[in-house]
């Protein structure tokens, strides 16, 4: 090993007596620091150290719930439906040769729509009227010679044989004559059939032959038949539904099994706004057994043809009478399992969760039929910040309807 020179041993007596008195310092930190925390941990344990401040309890806005008369409805869907619907099809076979409209045209009852030659059933008609003038040409004629066999017989000049002879030809002339009148009747009605026009006012749907095409035709409707298009009544207009079994016993009860008569309103855009009305005017006689359910029917004025078969409404259809009731907002009902709670606050400031039972919504409310009274003070705001038996800090507030909401 190197020998340490003069100076370095030097250096290194200098050294030692500073590192010992700094961990002197060192040894003296940490004692003291070990005993000031015995005496804050004794301190606390005693509770000579106040505890920290306690938070305020959170801020809720509470209203007594709002009385108002209202009428238990219900609310369905529904779907409309054409009150007439036909099918048009050719009664008499021949070729198309016009078609007078456009496809989803509004017609009025008589509007032509489909034309087939009428050229065949013309002729038709003019044999029949040829035939007709024959066969009463021949009546008078035989009118006339029994006419004479009459006369005849009367002056001893001929015989009762000849007279009943007579009779006989002049009524077959007639018989010709009523059979003569039916063909022209007959080839008439062909001719007739060979225009089709509109049954009654409506929309006709596309039609579903073509210009020049080859139809046949029925009338009886036992043959086959070429179907031309589709034309249904737009005003007034049906709106079926489905009630359940407790919304028709309610109905019952509440009307004691009059007719139907009730007002439906109707929202027929989904917006929430039932602003048209009709009237129900059948209720079907049976329930179904496999949707417990009946089927009810109310009829809708469409002036303004804006509604069209198939489209789907939702209606509000009164199920009672008016009675009193109270109302929240529909947030302050809160679920809790398999029933519904309202959080009131008592006067002391405590949380107090009431089951209720609800009903429908109400201007934007929800309708509480029971277990809440008029003068609780219900939390309408805040209810995130509350739990059962918890202390809160109640703001008064107040519950306005909406009367734009469903």
């Amino acid at each position: 090993m190197t020998e340490l020179t003069s100076a370095q041993r030097e250096l290194a007596g200098q050294e030692r007596p500073h590192r010992s008195r700094g961990r002197w310092w060192v040894g003296i930190a940490v004692v003291g620091l070990l005993i000031a925390g015995g005496v804050l941990a004794e301190r606390h344990w005693h509770g000579t150290v106040p505890p920290p401040a306690a938070a305020a309890p959170p801020q809720v806005t509470v209203s007594t719930p709002l009385q108002q008369t209202v009428q238990a409805t219900g609310r369905l869907l529904g779907q409309f439906a054409a009150v007439d619907s036909v099918e048009l099809r050719a009664q008499v076979g021949g070729t198309l040769t016009a078609i007078d409209f456009k496809d989803g045209q509004t017609v009025r009852a008589g509007d032509p729509l489909f034309s087939i030659d009428p050229r065949p059933f013309q002729i038709r008609l003019d044999q029949a009227v040829a035939q007709l003038q024959a066969a009463q040409a021949k009546q008078v004629l035989t009118g006339v010679e029994l006419w004479r066999a009459q006369q005849l017989k009367r002056t001893d000049f001929g015989s009762g044989q000849n007279v009943d002879t007579r009779a006989a030809d002049d009524r077959s002339a007639q018989a010709a004559i009523q059979a003569a009148q039916s063909a022209v009747m007959d080839a008439r009605l062909d001719l007739e059939f060979a225009k089709i026009t509109a049954p009654f006012a409506g929309r006709v749907g596309a039609r579903l032959v073509s210009l020049g095409s080859l139809v046949s035709g029925s009338r009886g409707g036992t043959g086959q038949s070429t179907l031309l298009a589709t034309v249904v009544s737009l005003d007034p207009i049906y709106l079926g539904f489905d009630m359940s079994e407790a919304d028709y016993a309610a109905y019952q009860k509440a009307f004691h099994g009059e007719a139907p008569h009730s007002d439906v309103a109707i929202s027929l855009y989904g917006d929430g706004r039932f602003d048209r009305h009709g009237t129900l005017d059948f209720i079907d006689n049976a329930v179904d057994r496999s949707s417990g359910t009946i089927r009810a029917r109310a009829t809708v004025p469409n002036p303004d043809l804006a509604i069209t078969p198939g489209q789907f409404a939702r209606l509000r259809l009164s199920l009672g009478r008016p009675e009193p009731v109270v109302l929240v907002p529909a947030a302050a009902v809160v679920p809790d399992q398999s029933r519904q709670v309202v959080m009131t606050v008592a006067p002391d400031g405590t949380v107090a969760p009431k089951p209720v039972e609800v009903g429908d919504l109400e201007q934007g409310l929800r309708v509480i039929r029971s277990g809440l009274a008029a003068t609780d003070q219900v939390v309408i705001d805040g209810i995130v910040r509350v739990r059962p038996g918890a202390k809160v800090t109640p703001v008064a507030g107040e519950i306005k309807p909406d009367p734009n909401a469903e």
